[in-house]
């Protein structure tokens, strides 16, 4: 079967279970997508019609029950030989194999256990469903704790055929009920003592009856009692054991009066002012199989018949005078009573066989075939079930299925089959995902609602952020899409928040060493605020008076809120004791005629090795450097002429205070040298006319 594509719609992909009837495989749902449980009736029993038929009608009442802790029934079909069952697949382990690896289990597990079975089994009781196979291979724990219940109603399709095999009947004879054991049909209560051996099971982590054969753990069930389930675990509590001893009674009247009343019981059996009550008492012992002393019968309590039989009996005896003493009992009858009887009873049958041939008639409906109508539109389904001349049930199931869209079936019953016309077709329709409620995240931390949607499922990769500047705390949402209490699908939902980054900001300006209006128009350009307050003036040797000296709370470039206050320092000129001194500087080119680069530098009070200034000359030419001195300190400058050191001049705070307010320095150019010699004829002029000169000089 692995690997077979099961009716064209169910992948078979591994076995996972299976019993003396049926075989169970975990299978894909091509069509829907999911993963189920396929349970394929044995190759051995596909020829019993009887089976079959008992099989298919039992597994479509259970198809009709829809609980959270019943396995639910998704389809039910036939492939060649093949006859299946598509159930709910649930991920996690039988009860008996729970039990085999941790047993015996805590009171407070062993009960929430048994609430969820009982609550099962008062479903479909109250749907006239009797599972008759309870027991923990049967019963399913999922992974996240929830317990279903599965093989409703499979367990009535036993015949005679199949009471020899193994894991069938014979199988689960340690949990037949009394009643079940001998043969009478057994009801609701039989499955209320088939819970109390799970539960007895669970807590002591053995079985109540055994026995070398299964006949023999069927009597014991008649006739032995079972040790208390308390002798063999004594933390038990004895409000646990009184439900367990209740439902064990072999006695059916004795036991609860259905499963409603037995989960109410356990509902209750773990309350702390219940859990040491008094052990449970029964007034009366009358269990089915307790020996009896019967009273003796006699002929006038026999019908007709019997004593007719008796007097039979009694005239075969040789013995006269016995024969003489029971004429007495036995009056001679006319023959006018007896054929009165007989024709009034003719009568009846004739009527009822009438009666029951006209109701046949009337019942006799003609079959249609069950359209499917998975996976279409309530509506569609709706009109294709109605042109079959069948009726949907009301009301139609509705459940949350993230495999299947909005509006579409995703189960019904009576499925692959033939019907009566007017049947009930019961419809399951999707809701679509489970859809969640968002929040309100207006005025919070933007964190807060990514933490809350990527709990819930949702792909941050899905939430947009949109950050602005706004006068709330940076990282508040302010806006939000969807918007607070719309539904949404975790899955495939897209989220857009709008968040603050705090009020608007801009880089610092550079203030220093700009005059008071230039720093002025830099502020409003960056529309942050100067009140008249907030301009001192100090002096300052460094910077000329009007210009900036500092600006506070903020440095140059750095971020500053639109709008914040800003506070400067303007320089009012030197300090009123610092003293002005003028240096001339005079100086020609290294060589007439020809350029030179001069460079001037100087130190003072505002700073050292100033450089005033860098120019080109060709002749001759004097430049002016004021230098500002403080007290007790000393101005010089110093010239560089075509990048060589030539001069430098100093003077003292307290040479100013003399008068000295100027001074000059000079630096001539080199001397050009001769270009050729005189002649001597020429010197001598030269020397004559000098000499002339200075003798005329003289006085």
């Amino acid at each position: 079967m692995i690997g077979h594509d099961l009716g064209g719609r169910y992948e078979i992909l591994t076995r996972i279970g299976g019993g003396g009837m049926a075989l169970v495989y975990k299978a894909h749902d091509v069509l829907l997508n999911r993963k189920v449980a396929v349970k394929v009736l044995r190759q051995q029993f596909v020829h019993d019609e009887e089976f079959i038929r008992r099989f298919r009608r039992e597994a479509q009442s259970a198809a009709a029950l829809s609980h959270p802790n019943v396995v639910s029934i998704y389809d039910v079909g036939q492939e060649d030989d093949n006859h299946y069952i598509v159930m709910e697949y649930v991920e996690g382990q039988n009860l008996n194999e729970v039990i085999g690896e941790r047993a015996p289990l805590q009171a407070s597990e062993a009960v929430r256990i048994g609430i969820q079975i009982a609550d099962a089994l008062d479903h479909a009781h109250q749907n006239h469903i009797i599972h008759r196979d309870i027991k923990p291979h049967n019963i399913l724990i999922g992974n996240n704790g929830r317990v279903k219940v599965t093989d409703f109603g499979i367990a009535r399709a036993v015949t005679s055929s199949t009471i020899t095999q193994t894991g069938s009947v014979i199988g689960s004879v340690h949990y037949f009920s009394p009643e079940h054991a001998k043969g009478i049909n057994a009801g609701e209560k039989s499955d209320i003592y088939s819970l109390g051996i799970v539960l007895y099971q669970m807590l002591t982590g053995k079985l109540p009856f055994l026995g070398e054969s299964p006949i023999s753990v069927a009597l014991k069930h008649l006739q032995e009692p079972f040790e208390e389930p308390r002798k063999v675990n004594p933390h038990i509590p004895q409000s646990v054991e009184n439900v367990i001893l209740k439902a064990m009674r072999k006695n059916p009247v004795e036991r609860y009066g259905s499963a409603h009343e037995m989960l109410l019981a356990l509902e209750g059996c773990m309350n702390p002012d219940r859990l040491n009550e008094p052990k449970i008492t029964f007034t009366s012992v009358n269990d089915m199989e307790e020996t009896r002393v019967m009273p003796a019968i006699r002929a006038e309590m026999l019908p007709d018949a019997g004593k007719e039989r008796m007097e039979a009996a009694i005239s075969s005896n040789t013995d006269t005078q016995l024969i003489e003493s029971e004429e007495e009992y036995v009056k001679p009858r006319g023959w006018k009573k007896p054929l009165t009887v007989v024709g009034v009873t003719l009568l009846i049958l004739a009527l009822i066989i009438w009666g029951f041939i006209w109701l046949l008639g009337r019942l006799d409906v003609a079959e249609v075939e069950v359209p499917y109508v998975v996976g279409r539109t309530e509506a569609e389904a709706r009109q294709m079930i109605e042109a079959a001349g069948l009726k949907v049930e009301d009301p139609v199931i509705h459940e949350f299925n993230k495999d299947v869209p909005i509006d579409q079936v995703i189960s019904q019953t009576k499925m692959n089959m033939r019907v009566k016309e007017g049947s009930l077709i019961q419809l399951t329709v999707s809701d679509g995902p489970e859809l969640e409620e968002l929040g309100d995240y207006v005025g919070k931390p933007i964190q807060t609602a990514i933490d809350e949607l990527t709990a819930l499922g949702v792909d941050d990769k899905r939430i947009h952020i949109d950050r602005v500047f706004n006068e709330q705390t940076p990282e508040t949402v302010l806006q939000q899409t969807p918007g607070a209490g719309e539904q949404f699908d975790p899955e495939t939902a897209e989220f857009t928040f709008m968040v603050s980054k705090g009020r608007e900001t801009v880089p610092m300006p550079n203030l220093i060493g700009t005059s008071l209006d230039e720093a002025k128009d830099l502020l409003k350009a960056s529309e942050l605020v100067l009140e008249d307050a907030d301009i001192l003036n100090e002096p300052s040797y460094i910077h000329q008076k009007g210009y900036v000296i500092s600006q506070n709370p903020f440095e140059p470039k750095e971020q500053v809120v639109k709008g914040s206050k800003v506070s400067i320092t303007v320089s009012s000129g030197p300090p009123k004791d610092a003293k002005e001194h003028l240096f001339n500087i005079v100086i020609s080119p290294a060589e007439a005629g020809k350029t030179s680069e001069i460079r001037i530098v100087y130190s003072d009070a505002r700073g050292e090795d100033i450089e005033w200034d860098k120019r080109q000359i060709t002749g001759t030419q004097t430049f002016p450097v004021t230098v500002v001195l403080a007290p007790d300190t000393e101005a010089t400058v110093t010239v560089y002429r075509d990048n060589q050191f030539i001069d430098r001049k100093s003077i003292t705070y307290e040479e100013l205070a003399q008068g000295a307010d100027s001074s000059t320095l000079t630096i001539p150019g080199a001397e050009p040298p001769p270009t050729e010699e005189p002649a001597q004829a020429e010197v001598d002029e030269t020397d004559e006319e000098a000499n002339q000169e200075e003798q005329q000089q003289q006085p």
